[in-house]
């Protein structure tokens, strides 16, 4: 797994200079079967890098730009009539890679639409569900800047969400190596030659493997005492859910595979906890005064836990 990880991050990194990282983490999410919620300033490629991650796995790939005025049938599909007879239009979601661009700028309800697909791998049209495809991942992006005309994603929502990765900026030498990347006009040749670098059967494999990484009892005890702990801090109003621990585990375990080991070490849930808890905990009024962050409450809950030996 480890090979076909750097396979698939050299190829995006074809067109996306300075996010290995983040290309990382979706791979991580993928292979638990999970959905990523991409947050950054606008411009830092999160579309790119999620079609160019699409196209490096050999999926198929559709983007939403949610707007005000969406409807969840523009996403689900509808019933339509057909030479007499009622059929199902499929919406954008099926596919394997959905790209939820700027998913807070739809209202509740088409939001709402997402959660059974996010789920129960399905939509359920008049009464009748339509499996999606498999795999299936959504991978949402957010401005963190700008929230006027916004509609932020609820907790029950946010909680689907196996990790969130914040894109920062490319570092100087990293955005020098991004000019130079070849363009016509403003736009990127690279995406299209991206070619494939992992089929279906290899995908599965990849998944099936993460099932099988060992996990210690003391591993186990220390991903829920970190869980836990987040309830119990001062600062935090609400903390992560048993959902969050199965989270931490599972992505826990991916990583290690990911790394080439067979077993997950103390190390593998302390990098993992910031993108799988910080967009579960709700700060207390008084932390949000004192600029404190949902990752700064993440590292008192790592510091504050003893680590296995």
């Amino acid at each position: 797994m480890r090979e076909l990880r750097d396979r698939i991050v050299a190829e995006v990194s074809r067109v996306v200079v300075g996010q290995d990282e983040v290309t990382e983490q979706l791979l991580i999410a993928g292979s638990v079967g999970g959905h990523v919620l991409l947050e950054g300033a606008p411009g830092v490629a999160k579309t790119l890098l999620a079609h160019a991650t699409a196209r490096a796995l050999g999926a198929s790939f559709r983007r939403v730009q949610f707007t005000p005025d969406m409807l969840p049938s523009d996403l689900t599909g509808t019933m339509t009539l057909r030479q007499g007879e009622l059929s199902f239009r499929q919406g954008p979601v099926f596919t394997n890679l959905l790209l939820a661009d700027e998913i807070n700028r739809t209202p509740p309800k088409t939001q709402a639409a997402l959660l059974e697909a996010m789920q129960e791998y399905q939509v359920t049209i008049d009464g009748e569900p339509h499996p999606l495809p498999d795999p299936f991942l959504v991978v949402a992006t957010q401005n963190p800047i700008e929230y006027e005309g916004t509609y932020p994603l609820p907790e029950a929502q946010l909680d689907r969400f196996v990790l969130k990765v914040d894109v920062s900026y490319p570092s100087e030498e990293e955005e020098r190596a991004l000019l130079r990347l070849a363009r016509r006009g403003v736009a990127s040749v690279g995406l299209d030659d991206i070619s494939p670098v992992c089929t279906r059967s290899q995908w599965e494999e990849v998944r099936a493997s993460v099932d099988e990484v060992e996990v210690s009892d003391e591993v186990v005890g220390y991903v829920a005492a970190i869980v836990r702990r987040t309830r119990a801090l001062p600062s935090v109003e609400l903390g992560a859910s048993p959902r969050a621990a199965v989270h931490l585990l599972s992505t826990s375990k991916a990583r290690a595979r990911m790394s080439g080991r067979e077993f997950v070490t103390p190390d593998d849930v302390a990098a993992m906890a910031p993108a799988v808890l910080r967009h579960r905990l709700v700060l207390s009024p008084e932390a949000e005064l004192e600029r404190y962050r949902p990752d700064d409450a993440v590292r008192a809950a790592l510091d504050s836990v003893e680590v296995p030996r």
